[in-house]
Protein backbone atom coordinates (compact mmCIF):
# COMPACT_ATOMS: atom_id res chain seq x y z
CA UNK A 1 0.00 0.00 0.00
CA UNK A 2 1.28 3.45 -0.96
CA UNK A 3 0.29 6.79 0.60
CA UNK A 4 -2.02 9.14 -1.27
CA UNK A 5 -2.15 12.88 -1.74
CA UNK A 6 -5.43 13.07 0.19
CA UNK A 7 -4.12 11.02 3.13
CA UNK A 8 -0.64 12.33 3.84
CA UNK A 9 1.62 10.25 6.10
CA UNK A 10 2.12 11.21 9.73
CA UNK A 11 5.87 11.12 9.18
CA UNK A 12 7.02 14.73 9.45
CA UNK A 13 9.50 14.58 6.57
CA UNK A 14 7.03 13.11 4.09
CA UNK A 15 4.24 15.39 5.29
CA UNK A 16 6.40 18.50 4.79
CA UNK A 17 7.18 17.83 1.13
CA UNK A 18 5.53 19.90 -1.61
CA UNK A 19 2.76 17.95 -3.37
CA UNK A 20 4.65 17.35 -6.60
CA UNK A 21 7.67 15.91 -4.75
CA UNK A 22 5.52 13.76 -2.50
CA UNK A 23 3.51 12.46 -5.49
CA UNK A 24 6.73 11.30 -7.16
CA UNK A 25 7.80 9.45 -4.01
CA UNK A 26 4.44 7.88 -3.14
CA UNK A 27 4.48 4.98 -5.67
CA UNK A 28 7.81 3.81 -4.26
CA UNK A 29 6.70 3.78 -0.61
CA UNK A 30 5.39 0.59 1.01
CA UNK A 31 3.79 0.47 4.45
CA UNK A 32 5.42 -2.23 6.60
CA UNK A 33 4.81 -3.49 10.13
CA UNK A 34 7.45 -2.94 12.81
CA UNK A 35 7.50 -5.72 15.37
CA UNK A 36 8.99 -5.19 18.83
CA UNK A 37 12.72 -6.02 18.77
CA UNK A 38 12.82 -6.52 15.01
CA UNK A 39 16.25 -5.56 13.66
CA UNK A 40 15.82 -3.65 10.41
CA UNK A 41 19.38 -2.40 10.04
CA UNK A 42 22.41 -4.50 10.91
CA UNK A 43 25.73 -3.07 11.98
CA UNK A 44 28.42 -3.24 9.25
CA UNK A 45 25.91 -4.58 6.72
CA UNK A 46 24.68 -3.00 3.45
CA UNK A 47 21.64 -0.73 3.77
CA UNK A 48 19.02 -2.07 1.37
CA UNK A 49 16.13 0.26 2.21
CA UNK A 50 15.17 3.41 4.10
CA UNK A 51 12.26 3.71 6.54
CA UNK A 52 10.05 6.69 7.37
CA UNK A 53 8.27 5.76 10.63
CA UNK A 54 4.55 6.45 10.95
CA UNK A 55 4.02 4.94 14.38
CA UNK A 56 6.49 3.32 16.74
CA UNK A 57 10.19 4.03 16.72
CA UNK A 58 13.68 2.64 16.18
CA UNK A 59 16.53 2.54 18.65
CA UNK A 60 20.03 2.99 17.23
CA UNK A 61 22.48 0.74 19.04
CA UNK A 62 26.28 0.79 19.11
CA UNK A 63 27.77 -2.63 19.92
CA UNK A 64 31.08 -3.20 21.67
CA UNK A 65 33.51 -6.06 21.06
CA UNK A 66 32.23 -7.89 24.17
CA UNK A 67 28.67 -7.82 22.88
CA UNK A 68 27.41 -5.02 25.13
CA UNK A 69 25.27 -2.39 23.43
CA UNK A 70 24.29 1.18 24.22
CA UNK A 71 21.64 3.32 22.62
CA UNK A 72 22.91 6.41 20.82
CA UNK A 73 19.69 7.68 19.25
CA UNK A 74 15.95 7.30 18.64
CA UNK A 75 14.12 7.66 15.33
CA UNK A 76 10.36 8.09 15.18
CA UNK A 77 7.90 9.88 12.94
CA UNK A 78 10.07 13.00 13.00
CA UNK A 79 12.74 11.35 10.86
CA UNK A 80 14.12 8.62 8.68
CA UNK A 81 16.22 5.51 9.13
CA UNK A 82 18.92 5.35 6.46
CA UNK A 83 20.85 8.61 6.86
CA UNK A 84 24.21 7.05 5.82
CA UNK A 85 22.83 6.62 2.27
CA UNK A 86 22.15 10.34 2.07
CA UNK A 87 25.78 10.97 3.02
CA UNK A 88 27.17 8.62 0.37
CA UNK A 89 27.68 5.56 2.57
CA UNK A 90 26.34 2.12 1.64
CA UNK A 91 26.72 0.30 4.97
CA UNK A 92 25.46 1.00 8.47
CA UNK A 93 27.76 1.53 11.44
CA UNK A 94 24.87 1.08 13.92
CA UNK A 95 22.11 -1.45 14.48
CA UNK A 96 18.50 -0.29 14.29
CA UNK A 97 16.11 -2.22 16.53
CA UNK A 98 12.38 -1.61 16.79
CA UNK A 99 11.74 -0.40 20.31
CA UNK A 100 8.16 0.74 19.80
CA UNK A 101 6.06 -1.49 17.58
CA UNK A 102 4.22 0.27 14.76
CA UNK A 103 4.46 0.96 11.04
CA UNK A 104 6.83 2.67 8.62
CA UNK A 105 6.97 3.64 4.98
CA UNK A 106 9.80 1.68 3.35
CA UNK A 107 11.62 2.61 0.16
CA UNK A 108 14.29 0.69 -1.75
CA UNK A 109 17.74 2.18 -1.23
CA UNK A 110 18.51 2.49 -4.95
CA UNK A 111 15.20 4.24 -5.65
CA UNK A 112 15.78 6.51 -2.67
CA UNK A 113 19.08 7.60 -4.22
CA UNK A 114 17.34 8.38 -7.50
CA UNK A 115 14.68 10.47 -5.79
CA UNK A 116 17.23 12.44 -3.76
CA UNK A 117 19.24 13.19 -6.91
CA UNK A 118 16.08 14.23 -8.75
CA UNK A 119 14.62 16.56 -6.12
CA UNK A 120 16.83 19.12 -4.41
CA UNK A 121 13.98 20.09 -2.07
CA UNK A 122 13.86 16.51 -0.74
CA UNK A 123 17.60 16.50 -0.21
CA UNK A 124 17.48 19.85 1.58
CA UNK A 125 14.75 18.67 3.95
CA UNK A 126 16.60 15.44 4.69
CA UNK A 127 19.78 17.38 5.44
CA UNK A 128 17.83 19.43 7.98
CA UNK A 129 16.86 16.18 9.63
CA UNK A 130 20.50 15.03 9.61
CA UNK A 131 21.33 18.14 11.65
CA UNK A 132 18.49 17.40 14.08
CA UNK A 133 19.61 13.80 14.48
CA UNK A 134 23.24 14.83 14.93
CA UNK A 135 22.18 17.18 17.73
CA UNK A 136 20.25 14.36 19.42
CA UNK A 137 23.25 12.00 19.27
CA UNK A 138 25.65 14.69 20.49
CA UNK A 139 23.37 15.66 23.38
CA UNK A 140 22.95 12.00 24.31
CA UNK A 141 26.72 11.65 24.66
CA UNK A 142 26.98 14.81 26.77
CA UNK A 143 23.96 13.87 28.87
CA UNK A 144 25.27 10.38 29.62
CA UNK A 145 28.52 11.84 30.86
CA UNK A 146 27.22 14.72 32.94
CA UNK A 147 23.68 14.20 34.23
CA UNK A 148 22.21 12.07 36.97
CA UNK A 149 20.46 8.80 36.16
CA UNK A 150 17.01 10.05 37.15
CA UNK A 151 17.35 13.09 34.86
CA UNK A 152 18.56 10.90 32.01
CA UNK A 153 15.72 8.43 32.46
CA UNK A 154 13.18 11.28 32.48
CA UNK A 155 14.71 12.67 29.29
CA UNK A 156 14.63 9.30 27.58
CA UNK A 157 11.01 8.62 28.62
CA UNK A 158 10.00 11.99 27.17
CA UNK A 159 11.65 11.07 23.88
CA UNK A 160 9.83 7.74 23.85
CA UNK A 161 6.53 9.43 24.75
CA UNK A 162 6.94 11.83 21.81
CA UNK A 163 7.11 8.85 19.47
CA UNK A 164 4.45 6.65 21.09
CA UNK A 165 0.72 6.66 20.38
CA UNK A 166 -0.73 7.34 23.81
CA UNK A 167 0.61 7.59 27.32
CA UNK A 168 1.24 3.85 27.82
CA UNK A 169 3.83 1.83 25.93
CA UNK A 170 5.75 -1.42 26.36
CA UNK A 171 8.96 -1.12 28.34
CA UNK A 172 11.14 -3.35 30.51
CA UNK A 173 13.98 -2.76 32.95
CA UNK A 174 16.25 -4.70 30.58
CA UNK A 175 15.48 -2.31 27.72
CA UNK A 176 15.87 0.79 29.85
CA UNK A 177 19.19 -0.51 31.14
CA UNK A 178 20.42 -1.01 27.57
CA UNK A 179 19.12 2.36 26.42
CA UNK A 180 20.81 4.27 29.25
CA UNK A 181 23.96 2.14 29.38
CA UNK A 182 23.64 1.45 33.12
CA UNK A 183 22.95 -1.54 35.34
CA UNK A 184 19.36 -2.64 35.91
CA UNK A 185 19.67 -1.76 39.60
CA UNK A 186 20.29 1.87 38.62
CA UNK A 187 17.19 1.87 36.40
CA UNK A 188 15.11 0.41 39.22
CA UNK A 189 16.17 3.18 41.61
CA UNK A 190 15.60 5.97 39.05
CA UNK A 191 12.20 4.61 37.99
CA UNK A 192 11.16 4.37 41.64
CA UNK A 193 12.05 8.03 42.18
CA UNK A 194 9.94 9.12 39.21
CA UNK A 195 7.07 6.87 40.21
CA UNK A 196 7.11 8.21 43.77
CA UNK A 197 6.98 11.73 42.32
CA UNK A 198 3.82 10.72 40.49
CA UNK A 199 5.07 11.40 36.96
CA UNK A 200 5.12 7.78 35.75
CA UNK A 201 3.49 4.47 36.59
CA UNK A 202 5.61 1.44 35.88
CA UNK A 203 4.25 -2.10 35.92
CA UNK A 204 5.95 -5.20 34.65
CA UNK A 205 6.64 -4.60 30.97
CA UNK A 206 4.50 -1.45 30.76
CA UNK A 207 5.28 2.25 31.23
CA UNK A 208 2.63 4.98 31.61
CA UNK A 209 3.37 8.70 31.60
CA UNK A 210 0.97 10.11 34.20
CA UNK A 211 2.27 13.70 34.45
CA UNK A 212 3.99 14.95 31.32
CA UNK A 213 4.71 18.43 32.72
CA UNK A 214 6.20 16.94 35.86
CA UNK A 215 8.36 14.57 33.83
CA UNK A 216 9.69 17.52 31.83
CA UNK A 217 10.64 19.26 35.07
CA UNK A 218 12.45 16.12 36.24
CA UNK A 219 14.47 15.85 33.03
CA UNK A 220 17.72 17.68 32.28
CA UNK A 221 17.89 20.53 29.77
CA UNK A 222 19.04 18.20 26.98
CA UNK A 223 15.51 17.14 26.08
CA UNK A 224 14.25 20.68 25.55
CA UNK A 225 17.28 21.74 23.50
CA UNK A 226 16.88 18.91 21.00
CA UNK A 227 13.10 19.21 20.83
CA UNK A 228 13.24 22.94 20.10
CA UNK A 229 15.81 22.44 17.35
CA UNK A 230 13.71 19.65 15.85
CA UNK A 231 10.59 21.79 15.78
CA UNK A 232 12.44 24.78 14.36
CA UNK A 233 14.17 22.97 11.50
CA UNK A 234 11.40 20.56 10.53
CA UNK A 235 8.59 23.12 10.74
CA UNK A 236 10.25 25.66 8.46
CA UNK A 237 8.61 25.65 5.00
CA UNK A 238 10.49 24.00 2.15
CA UNK A 239 10.44 25.67 -1.23
CA UNK A 240 9.85 23.63 -4.41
Amino acid sequence: MSPSATARPRNRILAALPSEIFDALAPHLELVELGMRDVVQHQDQPITSVHFPETGWFSLLAYMENGDAAEVGLIGREGMLGVPLLLGMKTASLEAMVQGAGTAWRMDAVEFGRQVERAQVLRDLLLRYVMVHHEQVARTAACNGRHQTTERLARWLLMAHDRADGDTFAMTHEFMSMMLGIRRAGVTVAAAVLQKAGVIRYERGSMTITDRAGLEQAACECYGLVRRMQDQLLCEPVEP
